[in-house]
């Protein structure tokens, strides 16, 4: 019996110290276990066309900040803080392949509230909706329902204006007016809301002469981007913010993103509101009927979740992606060019700035990605104070 005693205690005392250790290593690392990363997702039921039915788990990494890193990183916050005093307002984000380096949300998302943001908040886009726009219609070329080269009388054949290709429209070059013009001419009642459809009616009926022909030169025009949603609408057979939540919002995981039509509902129901000025809260023009020039809201988070989706084959291949990324005008700079609904830059094709601005009633908008270095800049802002940015400023900071 004391020969067995004393061979079992030994074996007794190393499996209860075994079992303790492993309770406390436990208590400390499985809830790291338990996180979300990049890549995690919900098993989900899937939908027509294979598309999942709800969002991925995924939420935005923090790089460990090395001592160079953390330099950066102290020197992004000295130079906002400092915007901030200067009557900076809204929320910035700086990551380097994927890794958050700097990220902070200043001010409100609503100045008589005094509602604070976050990097959660959802800013209007303005002209940084053009790029999503432009991923539907890719979208749509992958599923090979649509070309690039089609004629847009194939898909609105009483437009009065021939010769004009998806393509062209892509790429501002379709010469076409801007409808924000005409219409706040031509449109009499400004109470009800503008639609996507009525930019085209006002077309048809009045024939405006358009400022150039078809690939005469590069125009910047929201007209292009206004018809890309009706044609995504007519294609695909929904809505157009029906079309880029299951698309493209849900598989990049991009949980704060919506797409405000004045159509759907009359009060804006989104929580940040943009200032022309200090006192005054922009108007909800009838112009917010029309969608895809403009109208997507994102939190810096969320566009932080397409860049990094836009480095997989989601939502639309690599091989179109290159596509979209190639410079589309010989008349025009390389480090000043557009390609399939972003801007370019090319000058050092080891490190091409793929990016994309934006401004509208009070909002600015910068996504900025550099795709050798991979790094990501996005700013968002709600009032006009401090808050207009050079691009290349913002990269050499960085």
């Amino acid at each position: 019996m004391r020969r067995l005693e004393k061979f079992t205690q030994p074996v007794i005392h190393t499996t209860i110290s075994f079992i303790k250790k492993f309770l406390r290593f436990s208590f400390f690392f499985i809830p790291f276990l338990l996180l979300p990363v990049i890549g995690c997702k919900h098993v989900a039921p899937v939908g027509e066309g294979g598309e999942e039915e709800v969002y991925p788990v995924v939420y935005p990494k923090y790089a460990i900040l090395t001592p160079e890193k953390a330099k950066v990183a102290d020197s992004l916050r000295h130079h906002f803080d400092n915007l901030a005093r200067a009557g900076f307002n809204g929320t910035v984000l700086f990551a380097e392949k994927g890794e958050v380096v700097f990220s902070k949300a200043y001010g409100y998302s609503n100045l008589k509230t005094r509602d604070s943001l976050t990097l959660e908040s959802a800013f209007q886009l303005a002209s940084v909706s053009k790029p999503i726009t432009a991923l539907s219609v890719l979208v749509l070329k992958d599923d090979g329902k649509i070309g690039l080269d089609d004629p847009v009388n194939k898909y609105i054949p009483e437009l009065p204006y021939p010769g004009i290709t998806i393509r062209h429209l892509l790429t501002h070059r379709s010469g076409l007016p801007n409808y924000m013009y005409f219409a706040e001419e031509d449109w009499l009642n400004k109470d009800i809301p503008l639609t996507n459809r009525d930019v085209i009616d006002l077309m048809v009926k009045h024939q405006y002469k358009p400022y150039y022909l078809p690939d005469r030169r590069y125009n910047y025009s929201n007209t292009n981007y206004a018809i890309l949603a009706y044609i995504v609408e007519q294609v695909s057979g929904m809505k157009f913010e029906t079309f880029v939540e299951k698309r493209i919002f849900k598989p990049c995981s991009m949980r704060n993103a919506s797409i405000y039509n004045k159509n759907s509902n009359p009060d804006n129901p989104n929580p940040v509101a943009g200032y022309p000025s200090s006192r005054y809260e922009a108007e909800n023009t009838f112009l917010n009927g029309v969608v895809g020039d403009k109208g997507v809201y994102c939190s810096a988070y969320d566009l932080l979740m397409l860049d990094q989706a836009l480095y997989t084959d989601k939502p639309v291949s690599q091989a179109t992606l290159a596509e979209a990324f190639t410079p589309q005008h010989k008349d025009l700079r390389s480090n000043d060019n557009y390609g399939l609904g972003w801007r370019l830059d090319v000058s050092e094709p080891w490190n091409k700035v793929i990016y994309h601005t934006g401004w509208w009633k009070g909002f600015r908008t910068y996504f900025i990605r550099e795709t050798g270095e991979q790094r990501t800049i996005i700013v968002l802002c709600n009032t006009m104070r401090a808050s207009r940015f050079n691009t290349h400023d913002l990269r050499e900071r960085f």
